[in-house]
């Protein structure tokens, strides 16, 4: 049999007309599906030819592949969000699988592809926005999908309100009393987090009868080198602004070093802020206002999400985790 004749799992599923999570199990943990539906499965495997074009390995059996979809691992937030995740995946007997994009959208789509062909029993993927095709294979698929960072209707979420971290932030500034404020941020173009973001820094600022033109938004790399050339494009401006928000703390780092690097002190000359308050923002020098996200309940709450869902028990569909500004010292009043 080639390979594109090969038949799925999904194959197998649709034929017998149950989910894609319904069929795995059948074949992994055949006890924990109904009789009935049971036979009508390993029927349509028999005669799809499916049980003779592999064998489950028996370091399967009873346990449950979960897929997760991340931009990259070199971000701390994405690490230790995986790290959560896989810990508590591990107390439900469950393995994880990862997939980096590198912040792209095709990747993301090839990734997804690449573990649904690898039959997973679940998905976990960043963020809302994704191209079309996509989402074509996520309905396709029917396997259970958990997304994090940011809700959609259409699926499981564990979210945090990124248009709030930002307002959070400018309302600081604001209130200390910094009227040109910038923004160093990643690439916004599909990347629905640090878009929020900064639409609720602008939000804020129009509400207190400003403006964040576009010339005051640097999109750089989310790393260190990335906030220096964004604070180094940001100080350039006439009009430079007095105060920088960071779409991450990696980046409001780069702002400091750039800062230090002109002999301008922060937060006397410039103030800085920060949204994720990484483990290092507290032990900067000067230590880094930021708004505090916990990404290790990030990671844990969609691994319980997934897990209830595949086992049939009540779970609140979408969780909208709180989010706090941590004042330090890397913000003052306007002098």
């Amino acid at each position: 049999m080639t390979r594109q004749s090969r038949p799925r799992l999904i194959d197998v599923a649709r034929d017998s007309k149950v989910s894609l999570a319904t069929a795995s199990r059948a074949l992994a943990q055949p006890e924990l599906v109904n009789e009935t539906t049971l036979k009508r499965i390993l029927a349509s495997a028999e005669r799809l030819g499916y049980l003779a074009s592999r064998t489950i390995p028996a370091s399967r059996a009873g346990a449950r592949f979960i897929g997760a979809v991340v931009p990259t691992i070199d971000n701390t937030v994405f690490s230790h969000t995986l790290e959560a995740m896989q810990a508590r995946l591990a107390q439900f007997g469950s393995q994880l699988f990862v997939a980096t994009t590198g912040y792209s959208s095709a990747a993301e789509t090839e990734a997804l592809r690449s573990l649904l062909a690898r039959d997973v029993d679940g998905i976990i993927l960043v963020g809302a926005a994704r191209l079309p095709e996509t989402i074509r294979l996520l309905e396709e698929a029917d396997v259970p999908v958990v997304l994090t960072w940011v809700a959609d209707e259409r699926f499981d979420a564990v979210a945090i309100d990124n248009a709030l971290a930002g307002r959070l932030a400018a309302r600081h500034l604001l209130d200390l009393g910094h009227t040109r404020i910038g923004v160093v941020t990643g690439r916004l173009n599909n990347n629905d987090r640090q878009q929020l973001r900064v639409d609720g820094v602008r939000a804020e600022l129009v509400n207190a009868g400003l403006a964040l033109p576009e010339w005051r938004i640097s999109q750089q790399p989310y790393t260190l080198a990335g906030g220096r050339a964004g604070c180094t494009t940001l100080l350039s401006l006439a009009d430079a602004p007095t105060a920088i928000i960071c779409g991450i703390d990696i980046q409001a780092f780069g702002c400091l070093v750039e800062a230090h690097s002109r002999g301008l002190r922060v937060p006397e000359e410039l103030s800085l802020v920060g949204i994720d308050d990484i483990e290092m923002s507290a032990h900067m020098a000067p230590a880094l206002t930021t708004v505090h996200i916990s990404t290790a309940t990030i990671g844990e709450c969609a691994a319980d999400k997934l897990m209830a869902r595949l086992d049939g028990q009540p779970f609140e569909r979408v969780t909208q985790l709180p989010i706090e500004l941590v004042v330090r010292q890397s913000t003052a009043a306007l002098r």
